[in-house]
């Protein structure tokens, strides 16, 4: 294998932007239609954003619903997808296509496996929860490795093989 090219901090969060633009908002348009708007009460936003802009200093005290039910499909949904991704495209996610990155093992950098896609899945909430310390090592380790990928026992490298060739 040619040198190694590990991801960085803000090509990674391009790419999670992307992929939150044309995953995770169409999932979510989805299920808030088959939940017949009970996922959340959008009328307690646009009240809150009405009192918000009035200058009302009280605008956040009522929060609107969710059904933890919608919400838990939202996120089953979004790993499934996420997980399909992965696998058809080697590592790569839409996002990460786009911008020429992949995941693969730590050690081997190879594709990575079932358990490794869902071990770092869940890792994404060990690394919110810290914080974001979990995606701030990101940009602070020689690695690239956040603590989702540290969990998952993967890394995020440039994919040299799929990059366009320049003339």
């Amino acid at each position: 294998m040619n040198e190694v090219r590990y991801a960085g901090f803000w090509i990674r969060f391009v790419a999670s932007f992307f992929d939150t633009l044309f995953l995770a908002v169409p999932i979510a348009v989805i299920i808030y239609f088959l939940s017949d708007g009970n996922w959340f009460d959008f009328s307690q936003y646009q009240q809150n954003m009405q009192m918000t802009m009035s200058g009302n200093t009280n605008a956040l005290n009522n929060q609107p619903t969710t059904s933890l039910k919608w919400e838990l499909l939202f996120e089953v949904s979004v790993l499934i997808i996420t997980m399909i991704f992965w696998r058809r495209f080697k590592g790569a996610t839409p996002g990460k296509k786009f911008v020429h990155i992949k995941i693969v093992d730590s050690k081997t950098f190879e594709d990575i496996t079932n358990k490794q896609a869902i071990t770092r899945s869940i890792g994404y909430i060990a690394s919110t929860f810290t914080f974001l310390i979990g995606f701030i090592m990101v940009g602070i380790r020689k690695d690239k490795r956040g603590l989702h990928d540290l969990l998952g026992g993967t890394v995020v490298i440039y994919d040299e093989q799929n990059k366009v060739k320049e003339i």
